[in-house]
């Protein structure tokens, strides 16, 4: 979500921002022991997580601390994927700094947009591609990476769709070429978007629902109360608004490959809820963990 009066009047601001620059040195690593390790090895990966969250790096405020916080996440889940939106370049370089145990991939150089960090360790990086959006007026696109995990071949999207009710049939176009995009990825590869879709569900039915081989896996897991609304201004105060709008802004879309069955989403979870030493939460939006069994 963003609202469109603070979209491009922080270029200038930016020029000044390092958040690197007042920093240890130290950074991102999986707190696990070699003994964990070698069982982690063993397994041979049975669960692949990632990370997928709104980081608000627009909103100026506050932020090497909410970067921070953001990182605390990272590090404390230590996920094989991350998907972020709305990062900003000084943010950009901060988690190059912080997170050298991953690849990052970026939708844009400048302005804001889209990451993929793909844990080096785990994920081999393939091919990247990014896919414009011809109509949008917010610089916005469909950024898709390659990757494969334990043996299996991983078709990763991300995107941050035209925000604001104003921009609802620029959206659901970004929509369908989404979907279609899912749909016509190699039958061997399993596909899963993830991303900020700035979404109104009657948006999603007014496209005709979802096509019959994609989930959303938020309702594919029994559409749980806990994870539902991932922008909600009732319970964060960050934007300051006084009127309450609980939405479901954040989706994971998710395709099995043909042979089918070997990846199955498990759980979803709500990351950032807890405010910071500032008084207010890492991002606007609560970031989604999720869960999956590789099933060898």
């Amino acid at each position: 979500s963003m609202s469109s009066s603070n979209c491009f009047v922080f270029h200038s601001a930016l020029a000044s921002v390092d958040l690197t620059k007042e920093e240890t040195n130290d950074s991102i690593s999986s707190k696990t022991s070699a003994s964990e390790e070698k069982t982690v090895q063993q397994e041979d990966g049975s669960v692949f997580s990632f990370i997928t969250w709104n980081i608000d790096g627009l909103d100026m405020n506050n932020l090497l601390e909410r970067a921070r916080g953001v990182c605390s996440y990272l590090a404390l889940y230590s996920p094989d994927v991350i998907f972020l939106q709305e990062v900003i370049p000084p943010y950009y370089a901060y988690l190059k700094k912080k997170a050298s145990s991953y690849k990052i991939i970026t939708g844009h150089e400048e302005g804001y947009f889209t990451a993929i960090m793909l844990k080096k360790s785990r994920v081999k990086f393939k091919s990247q591609e990014i896919i414009p959006f011809p109509n949008t007026q917010m610089m916005r696109n469909l950024l898709c990476v390659h990757v494969s995990v334990s043996g299996n071949e991983l078709c990763l999207m991300t995107s941050h769709l035209e925000s604001t009710r104003g921009h609802a049939k620029e959206r659901m176009n970004q929509l369908k070429m989404v979907l279609e995009k899912m749909q016509e990825a190699p039958g061997s590869a399993t596909v899963i978007f993830a991303g900020d879709t700035n979404l109104r569900d009657q948006e999603v039915t007014k496209c005709g629902g979802l096509p019959n081989n994609i989930l959303d896996v938020w309702e594919f897991l029994g559409k749980p109360k806990h994870c539902q609304y991932t922008w909600d201004t009732q319970m964060n105060s960050n934007l300051g608004i006084a009127a309450t709008c609980k939405l479901r802004f954040d989706r994971i879309f998710f395709r099995a490959a043909a042979e089918g069955g070997h990846i199955i989403p498990q759980s979803l979870d709500l990351l950032g809820l807890e405010k910071l030493d500032c008084g207010r939460f890492p991002s606007d939006h609560w970031g989604l963990l999720c869960n999956l069994d590789i099933i060898l």
